[in-house]
């Protein structure tokens, strides 16, 4: 078995440990995902200029969220899933409920926001073979654009990126996500 390093600013490749460096003065802490990731400096880049254009899509911070806690509760990523759990109370204004169904694996009492996670649900298990799905149709009938699919889809590349590295690494739980573990 294949034990992965969970680097530090002083331990990462030096083409991560830029990245390490500015996490820890912003957050305080190296984020296990990015301690990870920083093994393969090219897949920390990749993560955080995936997560950069999510971030610029037409969808809100909070529907960002829906998308990414959706796809990393079908990915069953024990990490991600308490990441964005705490990201979407605090920093999206994600109402509880909104977290907790997700969290669930149901469906958020907002229509627009349910038609949203399911059609992230179906893109994840589907693996994108949505076209003739009946939730690509509850999505656009939910008010969403067409092109808004192809945004849902660059937040569940996001996500795939994130979860399977996490699968992968076997990530430890950061303790400032504690409050927020989940378990698939």
């Amino acid at each position: 078995m294949t034990d992965f390093t969970f680097h530090t600013p002083e331990s990462a490749p030096e083409d991560a440990r830029d990245v390490l460096e500015k996490a820890q003065a912003q957050m305080g802490f190296v984020p296990g995902l990015y301690a990870g990731l920083a093994n393969a400096p090219a897949a920390l880049d990749a993560y955080l200029a995936v997560s950069d254009y999510f971030s610029r899509t037409s969808l809100s911070p909070e529907e960002q969220q829906v998308v990414l806690l959706a796809a990393s509760v079908v990915n069953g990523c024990d990490f991600c899933v308490a990441a964005h759990s705490m990201i979407a109370k605090q920093m999206a204004g994600v109402a509880e409920p909104v977290v907790a169904a997700l969290r669930d694996g149901g469906q958020p009492q907002d229509p627009k926001l349910a038609a949203l996670a399911e059609f992230t649900r179906a893109v994840v298990s589907e693996r994108g073979w949505v076209r003739e799905h009946p939730a690509f149709r509850a999505f656009l009938d939910a008010g969403y654009r067409p092109e808004q699919a192809l945004e849902v889809i660059l937040g569940v590349a996001q996500k795939t990126l994130s979860n399977y590295a996490n699968h992968l690494l076997q990530t430890p739980l950061d303790s400032a996500l504690e409050s927020e573990r989940w378990s698939r």
